[in-house]
């Protein structure tokens, strides 16, 4: 169907519908993007941005009073050595993976769809890997010499124990936070020049410094494609490895419900699952607070929810597989603890994350589901809860009762342990206040690209590629 303005439209080559409503142009969706940037602080932001800087205030006071009087203010025990901290990082580690997953992975396979929000998820996993990293460091203890899980070299000889998952993590999640932030950038570079030529003032220099130069030449785009395919190209092998990573911390050891080789390919892929309910749950409310919904359509949506639907299925699927492992082994041991993770003084965790995260998901079965945002919304923040019981029911429910019965307890966060994990959502979520306060939380240059005026079939002329059309319109 041939293109027509102001209407929806239907892509002339591949005959599907436009990812994009409401006859946007070129110039209409910098508009759209800029208007957050460009308008006065809106009353909808501060009513997040203020609690959330609240939470950010308590996860200081929490660290604060952990420094001071030392880790025993947590609720840590024996034998629950490990809990409420690693929880956390092994849940935010996960939430930080469909951000590369939708920029990098979906790039590559060139799922136009991601155009509109892999910006926003880009972010949310730099968010989230900054949450993630906090809790190995104070974990440690003594965090005066954190810097001691780096490979640095001294005067007394003393290397880091390389043979320590601790030691895996801190290069795997650097690594992957590292990548991701540098990916981030550069897909900002055309935005950053788009909101540079609008601005004025101190704003102008301030988006001018970090827009490089950009001119969106035709050499520009080139360039920039071409670092733009490599840098995916690196950070899709560390979508796969980082989770990998972090699920060897236990696979390695010989604890009865950790030492399992379904680890890896069963974080990925919750990983995965957590990460896209979060990317629905803040882009639910963005695309409201900001007037985005004709550039994050009900479409974007449907998609995400397909992808949450098949996650969650693998999810499921691996727990049923735990529990055949351990019976089918023979391991008198393994058995036992699987048993009690369903049965014994953690059922209600246990229930509370296969109701979360394998049956409340298969609605996403059924279309009206899927494009409904108030089930959309809802199933995201159950998708969430359920996946930090996950990491809770293994980490603490193989550890509460291990090989000597003389030393099994029950572990009960303290008022220290709340308050790290509520902080650390404070400062996930003032970052992305921050965010989208400030910087274009679409891929505005992307975004051009998948609408049919930048297919060079759907206008007469000339064929040009989509980056001269792009470069036509230049940083305005």
């Amino acid at each position: 169907m041939a293109v027509t303005g102001g209407k929806d439209i239907y892509d002339p080559v591949a005959g599907r519908p436009t990812l994009i409503l409401g006859g946007h142009d070129f110039h209409s969706i910098t508009e759209a993007v800029a208007r957050p940037l460009e308008r006065p602080t809106p009353k909808a932001w501060w009513f997040f941005f203020i609690p959330s800087l609240a939470l950010l205030g308590l996860l200081g006071i929490a660290v604060s009073w952990l420094f001071w009087e030392g880790i025993g203010v947590w609720g840590l025990m024996i034998p629950v050595g490990w809990a409420w901290d690693i929880t956390n990082f092994v849940f935010w580690v996960g939430i930080g993976h469909a951000g590369t997953l939708i920029s990098a992975i979906l790039f590559l396979f060139r799922q136009k769809w991601r155009t509109s929000i892999n910006r926003s998820a880009e972010a949310m996993t730099i968010f989230a890997v900054m949450c993630a990293l906090i809790f190995p460091g104070i974990h440690v203890g003594r965090v005066w010499v954190a810097y001691f899980m780096f490979p640095i070299p001294n005067q007394m000889g003393v290397w880091p124990n390389f043979r320590s998952p601790l030691l895996w993590d801190v290069f795997a999640v650097s690594i992957y936070g590292s990548v991701s932030a540098l990916f981030w950038y550069v897909g900002l570079i055309p935005d950053l020049a788009t909101i540079r030529d609008r601005a004025t003032g101190l704003k102008k220099k301030i988006y001018g410094f970090f827009a490089l130069g950009w001119r969106g030449s035709n050499r520009h785009w080139q360039h920039y494609e071409v670092a733009y395919l490599i840098l995916a190209g690196l950070a899709t092998p560390l979508v796969l490895s980082v989770h990998s990573i972090v699920s060897m911390d236990f696979a390695v050891s010989q604890l009865p419900g950790w030492h399992t080789t379904i680890f890896p390919p069963y974080f990925v892929a919750g990983a995965i699952f957590s990460g896209f309910a979060m990317v629905v749950t803040l882009m639910v409310i963005c695309r409201s607070a900001f007037g985005l919904k004709e550039i994050v359509t009900i479409r974007h949506f449907d998609y995400m929810a397909k992808i949450i639907l098949v996650t969650g299925s693998m999810v499921g699927y691996a727990y049923g597989m735990e529990f055949f492992i351990a019976w089918y082994s023979g391991n008198p041991y393994e058995l036992f603890t699987f048993k009690n993770r369903a049965f014994g003084p953690y059922a209600w965790a246990y229930w509370t994350m296969i109701s979360c995260n394998v049956i409340s998901p298969q609605i996403f079965w059924f279309k009206k589901a899927r494009t409904s945002i108030p089930i959309l919304f809802v199933m995201s923040i159950f998708v969430n809860i359920g996946m930090w019981f996950e990491r809770f029911v293994i980490i603490v429910t193989s550890l509460h009762r291990d090989f000597l019965p003389s030393s099994w307890g029950y572990f009960r966060p303290t008022v220290w342990d709340v308050s790290c994990l509520l902080g650390s959502f404070g400062l996930f979520f003032t970052m992305f206040c921050l965010f989208v306060r400030f910087l274009p939380m679409v891929a505005t240059a992307e975004v051009k690209t998948v609408l049919p005026q930048a297919d060079p079939h759907a206008h007469p002329g000339p064929e040009r590629t989509p980056s001269a059309h792009l470069a036509e319109e230049g940083a305005h």
